[in-house]
């Protein structure tokens, strides 16, 4: 390892001054975001584990720039590689790497209020709820490993109301499934994650994102979740889920140039279009790899580009699977799917980036399509560069947003 390289992993650590931002971005914690931004050290390590060649030599050399904030980098419900999602502190610590845009995933409790969850029925792996007296409200009330069947809970926010909701805890989204009382079931969570931040975190509803999202200097990309309760529930409709989280947006005085709406349902994103158009022009219609995609087959694409287009959809948003295939040379290179949907005219968003673990173990299921390929950490930033360069990306969600936002600082994005 270079003198030079680990100078610049030195550098790395400190906090640099940032230019991101003309104005100082400063929440209710007295974080100043706009002069304090940092990579820390996992840019560096990704590089040193590249292969060498033109890519790790222009990262390398990136290695004394300042770290500004940019929206190519997508902080994935805050920075969930350390931090549990969708909290106060996992959001701090993405806008402190440079993340300029920041998700809440958004569900809604039993008295119809929005929160920031990234599935509806996500919190006996997500909050401590198995282990306090609202425990006897979840769906399913947790149930101890027995007899070679695993431990089982689901506890939904529409079983709670908002009030409810907020005297729970926040943990790392994990759970034991080999767990005999509740409280071993709040373990699970995978050896290249970490608890170190679980303490005193602190759980958002929908409208309080927008307000430290907004002090922070960031923008938005909030996510419909799709409800796993009957809609209408208790009167609320589809409909007025998906106009309710554009009007907190609306009531908050937010410039819908700066919100990119998202989700997995069409029927949302053309409510948008419709009835939001202002809104609805930045909507981002999200789809994922299913069985029998494939990402060079035309045959299994499920999606029509042209007619998306042609019902006002500018934005897509595929897994990152879907965007790339072995190349020809068994390097990472972009998919036809992927090639396909930019020639239609449609925006690309890529989702996500650092969730599948250490790739020198495998790539798991966002690199399902280049899983033969891929065997070192360093091809993370191959991955992005195919991303950004080859396919043209407006944007990447990452769980540790420092990764992408230093590719985007060097590369000028």
């Amino acid at each position: 390892m270079t003198r030079a390289f680990l100078l610049g992993t030195a550098l790395a650590c400190l906090p640099l001054a940032a230019a991101a931002e003309q104005h100082q971005s400063m929440d209710d914690s007295g974080m100043n975001y706009s002069a304090g931004l940092s990579y820390g050290p996992r840019p560096f390590f990704l590089i040193s584990k590249m292969e060498d060649g033109p890519l790790k030599d222009e990262l390398t050399q990136c290695m004394g720039q300042t770290p500004e904030r940019t929206t190519f980098s997508i902080g994935h419900r805050g920075a969930p590689l350390m931090f549990p999602e969708h909290t106060v502190e996992s959001n701090h610590a993405a806008a402190g790497q440079g993340a300029g845009v920041l998700e809440c995933d958004v569900a809604f409790t039993a008295d119809q209020e929005l929160v920031c969850r990234h599935a509806q029925n996500d919190l006996h792996t997500t909050t401590d709820i198995v282990v306090t007296d609202l425990a006897e409200k979840c769906s399913t009330p947790f149930e101890p490993a027995s007899d070679g069947s695993d431990a089982t809970a689901e506890c939904r926010t529409s079983d709670l109301t908002l009030d409810e909701f907020k005297t729970l805890s926040p943990k790392m989204d994990a759970s034991n499934p080999q767990a005999t009382t509740a409280e071993e079931y709040l373990g699970g969570v995978a050896d290249w994650r970490t608890t170190l931040y679980d303490n005193d975190a602190t759980l958002m509803t929908h409208a309080e994102s927008i307000a430290l999202f907004d002090a922070m200097g960031a923008d938005f990309t909030p996510e419909l979740k799709t409800p796993v309760v009957d809609m209408p529930y208790e009167g609320f409709s589809q409909e007025d889920y998906a106009q309710k989280m554009i009007d907190e947006y609306k009531d908050a005085g937010i410039d819908p140039s700066r919100v990119w709406p998202q989700s997995f349902l069409l029927d949302d994103v053309l409510y948008w279009i419709e009835n939001e158009p202002e809104f609805g022009a930045q909507a981002v219609f999200l789809v994922e790899w299913t069985d029998g995609f494939d990402e060079q087959d035309s045959e299994t694409w499920q999606e029509d580009f042209a007619a998306l287009k042609e019902q006002g959809v500018n934005y897509l948003a595929p897994s990152l699977n879907m965007m790339m295939t072995v190349g020809e040379n068994d390097e990472i290179a972009a998919s036809e799917y992927a090639m396909a949907a930019k020639d239609a005219g449609l925006e690309l968003i890529a989702w996500t980036l650092e969730r599948s673990g250490p790739l020198a173990e495998g790539g798991g299921w966002y690199f399902q399509s280049v899983n033969d390929i891929v065997d070192s950490d360093g091809d993370y930033y191959e991955a992005l560069d195919v991303l950004a360069q080859d396919v043209g990306v407006r944007g990447v969600f990452s769980d540790w947003p420092a990764t992408v936002t230093y590719y985007a600082n060097c590369k000028g994005l």
